[in-house]
């Protein structure tokens, strides 16, 4: 009998009888013995199909115990307002055990986590309660820490009480100044009698906040404890991998079938806040033109109504408060990159659909004279459903493609590709577009778990467009977008212009669900049971090196608002390391676009003598400054000054380069006619400086004379000894 037979008859043996009666009588009965034999199927299902399944093949051993418990205790309690020293040494007694209770199958952290919070939630609530009933001094010259990384958790209930007093006089004078704001008292002298009255309003706005916000607190249950620590053990394999618990495996299922109604944006929740992933093109959140990846959401109001803290809060509890039927107004306060706080006010909606797809404009070129394309792809959509039996779903690819055809009716001698912002989307397109601009070759390498490689090809021999191109990238420009990028880099085909580099996912995920799974008939009953998303296969370039970890980087890097971000994988906990495979044969396009030094030279020469990128890099530095700045001043007069720097600061653009056009008022775009939004974004895609500094590239390489004249759609000769650009280190 085979080994591997043997162990699995044995350890479905074992949970036989972890979950028989005879079991339950030793465990109690009840509610919480149903969750505990319920978390022992949960946690044999889930270390079989990881050990199985996940890319790495990671052991679970000591190791991995202490990366799922750090993050296990960060999702617990990461700003650190309720456990103490002592709570946190009961916990650690078990950071070396994780490995052991998922193979026994008695997981016990989560239970004694659960019952300290238990403890600890209504102690601090009475804090809050006794602290909010008198006013607070906001003359006093004080300040407290808002990294909670640079924070230890509490000695005991007075230092716990002092965290929360800061924090709560903090929310306090923030209400505070904008009811001074609202009620057109700002110019009002610190003696007027009605700004007492507003102190007490704002101390009782932040009591009702905090008050919905413990009850959602006390609503958590000993399965969503178990849950939590399931999904710090697949974590701790990499952040891609999560436990998915059913009410969060619907809602991955609604998002996979496109029903977006709402804000349009993914969110996810990381180490106590709940951050925003993306913002889906085309959405109510993408044309209100504020909300960007990697802002944190500390509050969320239904209209003109009281907000609710979200801080500290179960993900699904956070969504259900965004989300709400259309025509319905959500404000959002958020923490943005440089720290500032702002209220994004959005009318709830469907997806723009025509929002979502690929657009393109032409630019006339006044230094050369000659007429330049620019195509924004979005991200890479397929309606696959719609192109089975042979039909004729609407693709990236096809898109494109005419956009490639219009343009070569204006003879444009230059393309501009952008690819800032987008996260990604079918692989297929990732190839079939990178094969619009090649003979034939490979584009992409994937590395299943088990070392087998698949080179993913162009097999068409069309070049729908032969001249020379600028690649556009960001550090929110994820997945294929990375490995058209890659690919165009490569081949020598595009300079890839951008940020320091790209995000560095280059991993595929698999949803697993675990109801299809379960090992034995009459295990039915602890349905249903969520889902897996895991790990299983990793990209690499046709050059030989992983797009995961590191990313793309350009070929030219230019100044960017938002480079202080720690965005990206290689800033992920337990992100996959990068790493290289044997780069495959391919052929190089020739010739080639250009001296690539003496081009880096000549496009630094112009930045540095443009005012907008002087703009770009002084706000990037400022927002940098600001993000270390860490400690919040609670002394009125300095929050007036920082609250007007903010305002005054605003006067840049409201979005990322490479976003929708900016509005003067929050969806004043909306009420534009179709022509006359498309005219809007044709207008300030023409003054986006990377935009410009793109078409300065081309015409660069034009003077050059080194582009071919290959008219587009004609077959190309290029050379036949395999080639390999340097790899990115």
């Amino acid at each position: 009998m085979p080994k591997a037979f043997f162990k699995r008859c044995l350890m479905l043996l074992l949970v036989a009888c972890l979950l028989s009666p005879a079991a339950s009588a030793v465990y109690g009965q009840g509610s919480g013995d149903y969750d505990a034999n319920r978390a022992k199927l949960l946690s044999y299902m889930v270390r079989q199909q990881l050990e199985r399944y996940h890319y790495s093949h990671k052991a679970l051993n000591d190791q991995l115990s202490k990366d799922a418990f750090a993050l296990f205790l960060k999702q617990l309690d990461f700003q650190k307002r309720f456990l103490l020293k002592s709570d946190v040494a009961k916990l650690q007694a078990y950071m070396n055990q994780i490995d052991d209770e998922m193979q026994s199958g008695d997981i016990q952290l989560p239970v004694v986590a659960a019952n300290l919070m238990a403890e600890r939630i209504p102690q601090a609530q009475a804090l809050v309660e006794e602290l909010l009933a008198n006013p607070f001094d906001f003359t006093v010259q004080e300040s407290f820490e808002t990294d909670p990384e640079k924070l230890d958790f509490c000695e005991n209930l007075d230092q716990l009480r002092e965290r929360w007093r800061q924090a709560l006089k903090f929310q306090a004078l923030t209400r505070y100044l904008n009811l001074i704001e609202d009620e057109g008292l700002k110019e009002a002298g610190d003696q007027d009698p009605r700004l007492e009255a507003l102190r007490g309003k704002a101390r009782e706005k932040v009591l009702n906040s905090n008050r919905h916000f413990f009850t959602r607190l006390l609503q958590d249950t000993r399965q969503d404890h178990y849950d939590r620590f399931l999904n710090a053990v697949t974590r701790a394999f990499d952040p891609h991998t999560n436990y998915l618990p059913p009410t969060q495996k619907e809602d991955f299922d609604i998002s996979m079938r496109g029903s977006l109604e709402g804000i349009g944006a993914t969110l996810r929740e990381e180490d106590g806040y709940i951050k925003v992933v993306r913002v889906i093109p085309g959405s109510a959140a993408y044309r209100q033109g504020q909300l960007q990846a990697e802002d944190v959401i500390l509050e969320v109001a239904q209209g003109s109504e009281e907000p609710v803290d979200v801080t500290d809060t179960r993900l699904r509890d956070a969504v259900s408060l965004i989300r709400g039927p259309k025509g319905s107004e959500v404000r959002l306060t958020v923490k943005k990159a440089d720290g500032s706080r702002l209220v994004i006010p959005i009318i709830r909606d469907v997806v723009e659909i025509e929002e979502t797809f690929v657009k393109g404009a032409t630019f006339p070129d006044p230094a050369s004279g000659k007429t330049f394309g620019y195509i924004k792809i979005p991200s890479f959509y397929r309606d696959f459903q719609g192109s089975r039996l042979g039909g004729e779903g609407r693709n990236s690819t096809d898109d494109v493609r005419e956009q490639l055809r219009l343009m070569n009716e204006q003879n444009i001698a230059g393309l501009i590709l952008d690819l800032r912002n987008n996260g990604g989307g079918a692989l297929t397109d990732a190839v079939g577009i990178a094969g619009l601009f090649i003979e034939t070759g490979p584009i992409v390498q994937v590395r299943s778990s088990n070392g087998q490689i698949n080179v993913l090809e162009d097999r068409d021999p069309k070049i729908d467009y032969a001249g020379p191109m600028v690649v556009l990238v960001n550090q929110f420009s994820a997945s294929a977008s990375e490995i058209l990028a890659g690919a165009m880099q490569d081949y020598g085909r595009a300079i890839v212009m951008g940020g320091a580099h790209t995000h560095g996912k280059g991993t595929v995920q698999t949803i697993l669900d675990l109801d299809r799974t379960i090992p034995l008939p009459n295990m039915g009953k602890y349905r249903p049971l969520g889902a897996i998303k895991v790990t299983t296969q990793k990209f690499y370039r046709i050059s030989g090196g992983s797009t995961q970890f590191k990313g793309v980087v350009p070929d030219i890097v230019l100044p960017d608002r938002l480079g202080h971000l720690k965005s990206g994988e290689q800033y992920s906990d337990y992100a996959l390391p990068w790493d290289t495979v044997a780069a495959t044969e391919f052929q190089p396009w020739a010739p080639a676009l250009g001296n690539l030094a003496g081009l880096k030279q000549q496009s630094s020469a112009r930045v540095a003598a443009s005012e907008s990128f002087n703009e770009i890099s002084q706000d990037a530095d400022s927002a940098r400054q600001k993000s270390e700045q860490t400690s919040q001043s609670l002394f009125i007069d300095q929050v007036r000054r920082e609250r007007e720097e903010a305002r005054q600061h605003k006067a840049a653009p409201a979005f990322h380069e490479g976003g929708e056009p900016g509005e003067e008022e929050p969806g004043d775009n909306a009420r534009l006619s179709d022509e006359e939004r498309r005219n809007l974004w044709i207008k300030e895609t023409g003054e986006d400086p990377y935009v410009r500094e793109a078409m300065a590239l081309i015409g660069q390489i034009l003077a050059l004379g080194s582009q071919p004249a290959t008219p587009a759609g004609e077959s190309k000769a290029v050379q036949t000894t395999p080639y390999s650009r340097p790899k990115v280190q």
